[in-house]
């Protein structure tokens, strides 16, 4: 499989480049609306000249350059260039706060950064004192008079990106294919990103991933998630986030055009519409925003207009759900029924045939339409897809294919085929890796269709954590498989179904990785509180389930004058709710240094003690997969509206 891809990433841009140098390669908005593109031998040659910048900059092979900027079409062009010379990126958003600069740059020992605007420019200087190692950065947009005075004064040399594009430009003509020659250099094993997983209210962990570990994917996502030369693709995922960047290798091996959007809905739909792209990679988050739009908008006409969507959407998925019964696209864990789902289902399947066939098109056309003109599948990764939404656009007939990796695999383990999907599953592990089920107590590999915990080896696996090989240890078993921390089974044909978690990391819908144990330690600094779960995985939010402290609520209602029969009713009144609210949003705020998504938006109070042997383990540590059963009303409460 090496020898028949390219050994680094960089080369297979240029391969791409020289297959097919006038496709479009990237498709970025202007302020008019309109969309700007470049080719792929124009993408090809700036990353080149970044590059080139870069090693006149002094950057080294195997050095690691920081890179704090969200989504735009410079990211891909000096990363790419950063990897061209065999230095290795070390990426953020600019949603990143000071905290989290402070811990990504300073482990790293970043001399060089390549930051967005004067924004993040300004964050950076300010940890200078903390970043010893910090010279230069490098601006996407120029930045202000005021952040480059304060940048000079603490000897710190600012370079706007075009400034480095025509440095890399000079540099290409006095030193004749010193650039290629680097390039050239690079093999499969080298290292090529550390991206890290937690925020600063965890602990900071630089996952490193080669050049091999991306590339091991792109054989056999190019037959799952097929394109041809020419198509086009949306992005609106931040680039730094390992999903939205594997995302971009197996577009551009595929020669296709990547398009920049954002996950907004009418920024969405209206870029859908005059871009008319091929493929949407998203979160799910965005597709149930697009089923969140489609259906407010039903309810908002409503008459005879809702009541036929709800009317046909009800026969198009109970005619879907035959359908899969009687060809096999449901997941099997002993053996398939075929000839007795035929016999069942074929006479009512066919007389609803008709009807689903009327649905599209009076319905389900309209809604295709706001996809665009040549959407062929939108792929959902970064968190668990929902059941009704998944089952709502194959119903209507809007192929939406769920994947699943972690950033430790670069990210990809599976996912669905678009070709021939199964319901219910994240799909088969791709080529080059292996997945088996172990028990999660005495790590016994299992059989099929067996519940137990999820490990993984092949060529994504990463190389470790950056400089800690304790947390590697952790994670990767003596014979050599990476533990995910999901539990599920595995299909008859090897399909994953991924049914929980039992590590500590939470993933929101939204492909936000939050770290519970420093949320819970905040909470417990309440007096009234003796312990806390928070829970919260595959949802839009964060919940909490609050073992409340009896005494200090008791006293809490004798000094205010709160009268109750009974201590549980006392719980559940207004001024004991209204309480603990109170203390859970002035521990857990942006004030005491959490972000936006880390807040508990629900919460449930709980009054049984944890026992060893019931929700904790041996070591006294919370069993989170055993909350997950015991308390499962509680938390289906929780996110209730959700469904």
């Amino acid at each position: 499989m090496e020898q028949s891809l390219p050994k680094t990433l960089p080369k297979m841009l240029q391969r791409t480049a020289t297959e097919y140098p006038e496709i479009p390669a990237q498709f970025s908005k202007l302020k008019d609306g309109s969309f700007e593109q470049i080719s792929y031998r124009e993408l090809y040659q700036l990353s080149l000249d970044a590059a080139a910048g870069l090693l006149h900059l002094g950057v080294q092979r195997g050095q690691p350059v920081g890179l704090i900027s969200d989504n735009r079409k410079e990211w891909q062009q000096i990363d790419m260039g950063i990897m061209a010379i065999g230095a290795v990126d070390v990426p953020r958003g600019c949603d990143a706060t000071l905290i989290d600069l402070e811990a990504i740059l300073s482990i790293t020992e970043c001399s060089i950064v390549i930051a967005e605007n004067s924004s993040q420019v300004k964050k950076i200087i300010s940890l200078k004192e903390k970043l010893p190692a910090l010279a230069q950065i490098i601006c996407f947009d120029p930045a202000t008079e005021e952040v480059l005075k304060e940048a000079e004064s603490l000897n710190v040399k600012v370079y706007t990106f075009e400034e480095l594009i025509k440095l890399g430009q000079t540099y290409r003509i006095d030193h004749k294919n010193a650039v290629e020659e680097e390039l050239e250099k690079g093999n499969w094993d080298d290292l090529a990103c550390i991206i890290f997983t937690s925020g600063t209210t965890g602990t900071p962990k630089g996952v490193e991933l080669t050049h091999g570990n991306f590339l091991t994917q792109l054989a056999e996502l190019q037959e799952r998630i097929m394109l041809n030369p020419g198509d086009r693709a949306l992005l609106v995922l931040p680039i730094w986030h390992v999903f939205e960047r594997a995302c971009e290798y197996v577009i551009m091996i595929q020669a296709c055009g990547l398009c920049y959007s954002k996950p907004i809905g009418s920024i969405l739909l209206a870029d859908l519409a005059k871009l008319n792209p091929h493929l949407l990679p998203a979160v799910p988050r965005v597709f149930e925003a697009v089923y969140d739009g489609i259906t407010r908008k039903m309810r908002t006409t409503g008459g005879i207009v809702n009541a036929m969507f709800n009317f046909f959407v009800k026969v198009a998925i109970i005619h879907s759900r035959m359908h899969r019964k009687m060809f096999n696209q449901d997941i099997c864990l002993t053996r398939y029924y075929t000839v007795a789902w035929w016999f069942l289902f074929l006479i009512p399947w066919c007389l609803m045939w008709p009807l689903k066939l009327l649905g599209n098109i009076l319905v389900f056309r309209k809604i295709k339409a706001m996809l665009g003109k040549n959407f062929r599948a939108g792929v959902a990764g970064g968190g668990a897809y929902p059941k009704y939404i998944d089952e709502f656009f194959w119903a209507i007939g809007i192929k939406i294919v769920e994947g699943y990796g972690l950033t430790e695999t670069a990210p990809v383990i599976s996912v669905r085929p678009i070709a021939a999907p199964v319901f219910g599953n994240v799909g088969s592990p791709i080529r080059g890796v292996k997945a088996r089920i172990v028990d999660p107590e005495d790590g016994f590999v299992l059989g099929r269709g067996k519940f137990g915990a999820i490990q993984i080896s092949g060529g994504t696996v990463m190389r470790g954590y950056y400089k800690r090989p304790d947390l590697t240890a952790k994670v990767m078993t003596s014979d050599g498989w990476l533990d995910t921390g999901d539990l599920g089974f595995m299909t008859i044909h090897d399909e994953i179904v991924i049914k929980g978690r039992k590590k500590d990391t939470i993933v929101l819908r939204g492909g936000e990785n939050v770290e519970p144990l420093p949320i819970e330690c905040k909470l417990t600094e309440s007096k009234f509180i003796k312990s806390a779960v928070v829970v919260g995985q595959d949802q839009r939010y964060l919940a909490a389930l609050i073992l409340v402290d009896e005494d200090e609520v008791k006293n809490f209602a004798a000094e205010n004058g709160i009268q109750y029969d009974t201590y549980e009713n006392l719980l559940k009144s207004e001024d004991i709710q209204k309480l603990y609210d109170t203390e859970i949003n002035s521990l857990v705020s942006s004030k005491t240094g959490f972000k936006m998504f880390e807040r508990i938006n629900k919460f449930a109070l709980i009054t049984k003690p944890f026992e060893v042997g019931v929700e904790l383990s041996a070591k006294q540590e919370i069993m989170r997969y055993r909350l997950n059963e015991i308390y499962k009303t509680e938390i289906n409460g929780l996110f209730a509206e959700e469904k």
